[in-house]
């Protein structure tokens, strides 16, 4: 038993030296800070992005804006390599100036709805019978064709009004921060089901092509769609084609459901609504276009110069709000982190390097290409259909082809949840690295980043990283009101930003950033999970 006992005492003494054994820069720490908290300028940015950029649809003329506009701002703070790279071809660029819908008939008043991307506009104000219509079959398409010249289709059924049963806000507290430590083992993956969801991912594509061409075959004036939240918030993505070639339909809206519901009740009880319909949005190219992630840097010094660490957030947003919490929020966060290490005269050991992705919105498309560019991934499938897929859903192409930098990458690192602080980080079951992060975080657990989960995250930019072996990293966030106000609505603006959780998000970022540029290991892998 003594034996027993000495050799117990032993291994912890081991363990409790292996943690000890990850160094923490707490002078450079404390240099972070002061420039964070007391010298920030993470707002002055964000705001120039937001108010002055605008929105930022990719390949739109606000893309273009913000990417110059990022180039410059970085080189001004004496960022190194700063350039723009190209991925895609995307599609065609698309903006909008105003859209307004008013009832004319039986009484004037206005509807409030915005119009989707790639749509076209409406040349001018026109005038026509509001319909209520299901289109969600080709069986629909053939038993409406020669029956919907001039009218506006609304094309979803009313909505029940469902008041909110939690607050608009919300912020982890320190139960549900343990709560996020609890690891949930998943169950297999069922590849019939897997299957289904391709096919039906397929048909949709199919039928999505098939309805704009119908109906502007038929001469529908517009479409209207209900937003996916209440309260008088207008939610909305794509619609039409951003390819060139493809039917990009009619004009197409999303309504507020307060609203929206108010013509189907009236449909409803057979009462004629005449509508007026006015979009300006215009196509700004006819042909697919590449789109840019813009990059910069802050070079290493000495033998591992040539590694890299990398932070990254999406420039691009949707094109109701400013992009304020998605993604400006990560973009002035990441280059705030960066104006630090500047301004604290950093010389890292390894080059930290900012990416700030276009296309994230349409499926991750700038940080999938930069990194299957750069760093490896898996062969482009050949069959057409499988490449009209996102890459959850293609069949296996293996094995698995690395390039000649994938064994530069030390970490990766992303924010993109909206403008809440940095609560801690998801390891995505990397769980060689979560005493390393735990270390990283203690000088920091003041202002309130504690929490190291083993938890999977998606969709955001790590996922290209991470899903090739390479240790990409999303921070975990306080929520806010990004899921409840603002994610992809058009109440994504400025006012729903807190300064301080930015100022605390981009000191966690720039500690990170510092740790892994100077530790003497690259940050531990995980095996490749093959597809």
């Amino acid at each position: 038993m003594k034996y027993c006992l000495i050799a117990l005492a032993a291994c912890l003494g081991l363990i409790g030296a292996a943690r000890a054994n990850e160094p923490v820069d707490h002078a450079m720490v404390g240099k972070i800070r002061q420039e964070a908290f007391h010298r920030s300028q993470v707002m002055q940015t964000l705001s120039q992005l937001t108010e002055d950029v605008g929105p930022r649809l990719t390949n739109s003329p606000g893309m273009a804006k913000a990417n110059a506009w990022a180039r410059e701002r970085m080189t001004g703070w004496g960022l190194a390599n700063v350039h723009d790279e190209a991925f895609g071809p995307f599609g065609r660029g698309w903006e909008f100036r105003t859209a307004s819908v008013e009832v004319l008939a039986p009484r004037p008043f206005p509807l409030h709805a915005l119009p989707k991307a790639w749509t076209p506009g409406t040349a001018g104000p026109v005038e026509g019978e509001a319909m209520a219509i299901t289109l969600k079959t080709q069986a629909d398409l053939d038993k409406h064709r020669g029956k919907l010249r001039g009218k506006i289709l609304f094309l979803d059924a009313a909505r029940e009004y469902k008041p909110g049963e939690k607050p608009d806000s919300n912020r982890y507290n320190d139960h549900e921060l343990d709560e996020l430590r609890d690891f949930t083992i998943p169950k297999d993956r069922d590849p019939a089901k897997r299957a289904k969801d391709a096919k039906e991912r397929l048909d949709e594509i199919a039928l999505t092509a098939a309805t704009n061409a119908f109906l502007a075959e038929e001469g529908v004036l517009a479409t209207v769609s209900i937003s996916s939240w209440d309260n008088g918030i207008i939610r909305l993505g794509g619609g039409g084609s951003r390819k060139a070639g493809e039917s990009v339909g009619v004009p197409a809206l999303t309504m507020m459901a307060e609203h929206y519901n108010t013509v189907m009740r009236a449909l409803e009880r057979k009462q004629a609504m005449r509508l007026r319909v006015n979009v300006d949005a215009r196509f700004t190219g006819d042909t697919d276009e590449m789109g840019y992630n813009t990059i910069a840097e802050i070079p290493g010094h000495g033998s591992l110069k040539d590694e890299v660490v990398i932070i990254g957030a999406h420039l691009d947003s949707w094109h109701a709000g400013t992009g304020a919490a998605d993604n400006g929020a990560g973009v002035a966060v990441m280059m705030e982190a960066m104006r630090i290490l500047k301004a604290t005269g950093a010389k890292p050991r390894r080059t930290i390097r900012i990416a700030l992705w276009g296309g994230e919105e349409q499926g991750l498309l700038g940080s999938t290409d930069y990194v299957s560019r750069h760093y490896g991934g898996w062969p482009e499938p050949t069959d057409p259909q499988q490449k009209k897929l996102p890459m959850s859903l293609r069949e296996p192409t293996g094995p698995m082809q690395r390039k000649r930098g994938y064994d530069t990458v030390a970490a990766y690192f992303n924010y993109d949840n909206g403008g809440g602080r940095i609560r801690g980080i998801y390891t995505q079951e990397n769980t060689a690295v979560a005493p390393i992060f735990a270390d990283w975080l203690a000088p920091l657990n003041d202002v309130g980043a504690t929490t190291v989960t083993h938890r999977n995250t998606g969709s955001t930019d790590h996922i290209p990283f991470d899903r090739i072996g390479l240790p990409g990293f999303q921070f975990v966030q306080d929520r806010l009101d990004y899921f409840s106000n603002v994610h992809h609505s058009h109440l994504d603006t400025l006012d729903h930003i807190v300064p301080e959780d930015l100022k605390q998000s981009a000191a966690v970022v720039a500690t990170f950033a510092w740790h892994a540029a100077m530790r003497e290991q690259k940050l531990p892998r995980m095996p490749v999970r093959e597809p």
